[in-house]
């Protein structure tokens, strides 16, 4: 056996590939080289010995045949050689193949260690048969002048005979016991062993040898278009299939120079289909010890769609963030969701919900964040445990083509655990939120968590007068234990949506009212939307004047129409249009002036409300940043409470909306996932419905009136005064105890029930006691560091246990909350975090890190966790 040096090894291979590939790429193919050299070498003495074992083994049962022809045969020559020197050299042969391809077979995956190189099998048998002939003459004292093939005959019937004497020297008893069957069974047992090996090596070889560890923690095996990150600790947290759907025996080249980038990029192309970026972003200080990687592709036809699946196989593994939808929640891997587009839509359909981030994170520690203007659509696939990304042109969702072929960039980043990776990524730091925010924006702030929003939402226009408002603050009052806060009016202010200006034959004394509401302590809020009904007066003069958006490929004049809520026809304000900008404030400057509104809340839909076929005079990359527009521009404008979509966080004190849920169970256990998901998200500041349920939201075919002019409901429902159908008694208490832990709290219909009126007392008293101070000292962290103000329990300690519930949550790192979400259930198991726990019912305490089973909940009650210092002491 005879080693080299890695050097020398890297040396040899370096030359032989310099005329095929660039000095950039040499060393690498240097690698390449040896690694398939060695694995190959290491296999065929594996393979070898099997062959020399099972030789040796056939030629011990020749020999004990008498079967004298194949010493003749074997020795080559025909000279005549004895046994033992026959058998010990096939022994030797068959030994030092093994041990010399089993060493290699270690050795082969250790980098860091010389390469032993062993004779190849060939030369071996050569030498192995010289030293056999060498052997037989010196046995029989033959020169090679004395040979001659009488000698050779001589030694043969010599062999022949003193084989004979050996075998009959062996005892009668062994030589009448058949061995066959062991010695087959032995081979049988050899072979099952080396093909073994053999798969083994194989899988080391395709899974290390061809993976090329391009940058400190990224390894890429090209062949397979395998991408794993690795974290400091060597630890794999993401492991991805890239360019799913092209051949998988396409071959990848190096880029020509003109496509290759100057930051460092290294560049692969498979031909006429795609092109690849990958590179190591710059160290940021802000980020400490996250890494970055940028991942760049580009299509090279019109037929081919990049698309990267990232692999959560691995049970322990969750994905969270991007948005929610009809079949997903929390986390992500626990749903399923077909190829979609990723814009804003309705969850009750196969759509992404109202508000979405482009931005993944695993429990491993890795996450991914996706390049704004890539046409990304997305889907997750619970049965072959994938999220995968692709990017596809289409006629709407990505109509305005800013490439000639679909690009996707995105950059994957890598720390040692999920919280640490997500607080740093959401840091603020450098441009905190509250940079910039007025004092009266801090005043607005804290009174939507310190004050309830009651929103006045009826069924149809002709119910909002006047004498509405009136009445419903004045029951408001009347109860005696709830705070004003802001009402919200919905857009039914308006005659027509898209008059802005009130409609003065509903609301001749609206100044005198909203007078009243201001000197009882409330704030009047309107909602606005960027929609203008065909019947609205406003619509002949943005046709006239071009400032609605217009339908593509058709004469710029022709608006293009769209449905929305109750609208069966409407026009979109072009906010991309400069003109249309002073032409809405003038109209709500006047609202403002005469009626001293307070704020406004911002409708805007979801990206399928905007006309299919839309145009705008600046291209968008997809309709939702039609929204992300006009958000900003009305936020400079005027005070914005909140807004009903979003794919972007907006400026505090702007709150972000939750999707309208029903009034069923169902629906109440949505909400917790929906809040931990657009909190990670990177929204921390977030409005959910209205206790029970958006009752009268639009679309909803269960609010539709009958023909008695009631609505029907099902059979737990109860009808109020005004005929309209609230969630039964016990639905609307467990989702008020809810709400009472959430950021913003929002009524549409009052308590009426002597019970109810009693529980939300006590939960009212609870809230203005302990948890609007709570969320007052934790705005503080979502200013500062993005975080948001409801916590999963992973983002408060960690542990396996809390990465996929669902139905709990913390506020900041020092309250749990465990709601019952479930009809008639009055027990529950809790799962509590690592330190010391105060239980809110009863003050008793418990130790965390573990699963309080079959705590009990009675209807009026709570399930809540005050954490207490470790090291408290008791008595």
């Amino acid at each position: 056996m005879r080693t080299r040096s890695r050097d020398a090894a890297d040396l040899d291979c370096s030359t032989s590939f310099l005329s095929k590939s660039s000095p950039v790429h040499c060393a690498r193919a240097a690698l390449c080289v040896r690694d398939v050299f060695c694995a190959f070498n290491s296999v065929t003495w594996i393979f070898y010995f099997s062959l020399e074992i099972q030789i040796l083994i056939y030629f011990s049962l020749r020999v004990s045949r008498k079967e004298d022809s194949f010493i003749r045969l074997f020795a080559g020559d025909g000279r005549g050689l004895p046994t033992t020197a026959v058998t010990n050299a096939v022994t030797n042969f068959a030994i030092d193949g093994l041990t010399c391809g089993l060493i290699q077979a270690v050795f082969l995956f250790d980098l860091k260690t010389h390469w032993p190189i062993c004779t190849p099998p060939s030369l071996h048998l050569l030498l192995s048969g010289i030293s056999l002939r060498r052997l037989g003459r010196s046995e029989f004292s033959m020169d090679e002048d004395e040979y001659s093939p009488s000698n050779s005959v001589t030694s043969i019937n010599s062999l022949a005979s003193l084989l004979r004497e050996k075998i009959q020297s062996i005892p009668q008893k062994i030589r009448k016991k058949p061995t066959d069957y062991k010695l087959r069974a032995f081979v049988g047992l050899m072979f099952l062993a080396v093909a073994f090996f053999i798969g083994f090596a194989y899988v080391l070889y395709h899974r290390q040898a061809l993976s090329k560890a391009y940058f400190e923690n990224v390894q890429f095996n090209e062949p397979k278009r395998l991408l794993r990150v690795l974290n400091k600790d060597d630890v794999e947290i993401l492991k991805a299939s890239l360019a799913v759907g092209i051949p998988a025996k396409s071959k990848s080249y190096p880029c020509l120079l003109e496509h290759r980038k100057s930051d460092g990029s290294i560049c692969l192309e498979w031909l006429h289909m795609l092109r690849f970026y990958l590179k190591s972003l710059p160290y940021d200080s802000t980020l400490g010890n996250t890494t970055c990687y940028s991942i760049h592709w580009k299509a090279l036809n019109s037929d081919v769609s990049p698309n990267d699946c990232f692999d959560y196989s691995d049970t322990k593994v969750h994905w969270y963030g991007a948005g929610q939808s009809i079949n997903l929640t929390w986390p992500l891997n626990r749903g399923s969701l077909d190829y979609t587009a990723f814009i804003t839509g309705d969850m009750r359909k196969p759509q992404w919900g109202n508000v979405l981030s482009r931005y993944l994170i695993n429990s491993k520690g890795a996450a991914i964040l996706i390049d704004e203007d890539s046409p990304v659509h997305i889907s997750i696939n619970r049965d072959k445990k994938e999220i995968c990304v692709k990017a596809k042109h289409d006629d709407f969702a990505y109509a305005n083509r800013f490439t000639d072929f679909a690009e996707m960039k995105y950059n994957v980043c890598a720390s040692h655990d999920i919280i640490t990776l997500h607080s740093t990524l959401h840091s603020h730091q450098n441009n905190p939120l509250w940079d910039g925010l007025k004092p009266e924006e801090m005043d607005t702030l804290k009174s939507l968590m310190s004050e309830p929003i009651w929103e006045i939402a009826p069924r149809f226009k002709e119910e909002l007068t006047a004498e509405t408002l009136d009445k419903y603050t004045e029951d408001v009052i009347l109860l005696g234990f709830l705070k004003q806060g802001h009402v919200l009016i919905n857009e039914f202010w308006q005659e027509e949506i898209g008059d802005f200006k009130v409609d003065t034959k509903r609301f001749e004394t609206l100044n005198t009212t909203l007078d009243k509401l201001r000197r009882r302590g409330f704030k009047v809020t309107f909602t606005i939307q960027p929609f203008i009904s065909t019947e609205s007066e406003n619509f002949a003069d943005c046709v006239q004047k071009r400032l609605l958006i217009s339908e593509r490929n058709s004469d710029r004049r022709i608006p293009a129409l769209t449905r929305f809520k109750s609208l069966a026809s409407a026009g979109v304000l072009d906010i991309t249009n400069n003109n249309s900008i002073p032409w809405i404030k003038e109209r709500l400057d006047t609202v403002v002036e005469k009626y001293r509104i307070d704020s406004f809340f911002l409708d805007l839909g979801t990206a399928y409300d905007m006309p299919h076929y839309y145009r705008c005079e600046k291209s968008l990359v997809n309709p939702d940043q039609y929204k992300t527009l006009f958000t900003k521009t009305f936020k400079e404008l005027y005070r914005v409470i909140g807004v009903s979509s979003a794919i972007s966080l907006p400026k505090p004190p702007t709150f972000v909306s939750l999707p309208p849920f029903e009034s069923s169970w169902e629906a109440l256990r949505r909400v917790i996932p929906t809040m931990l998901t657009y909190g990670i998200s990177g929204y921390p500041f977030l409005m959910p419905g209205a206790v029970g349920g958006d009752i009268h939201w639009p679309g909803s075919e269960q609010f539709l009136p009958t023909a008695k002019g009631f609505l029907e409901g099902n059979s737990t429902d109860y009808v109020q005064d005004n005929h309209a159908v609230l969630p039964e008694p016990e639905l609307y208490i467990r989702w008020l105890q809810m709400a009472t832990f959430l950021p913003v709290i929002k009524f549409t219909h009052l308590p009426k029930d002597k019970r109810v009126l009693e529980i939300a007392k006590n939960l009212t008293a609870l809230r203005q006691k302990m948890i609007t101070p709570l969320f007052l000292k934790y705005q503080r962290d979502a200013l500062d560091d993005g975080l948001p103000l409801v916590r999963p329990l992973w983002l408060v300690t960690g542990g396996d246990a809390a990465l996929s519930l669902q139905d709990e949550f913390a506020i900041g790192d020092e309250l749990i909350v465990a709601p019952i979400l479930n009809k008639g259930q009055t027990t529950r198991d809790v799962y509590l975090p690592a330190g010391l726990w105060q239980d809110g019912i009863d003050g008793s305490y418990h130790k965390g890190n573990r699963w309080v089973h079959g705590y009990k909940v009675p209807l009026e009650r709570v399930a809540h966790f005050i954490r207490k210092p470790n090291d408290m002491r008791f008595g």
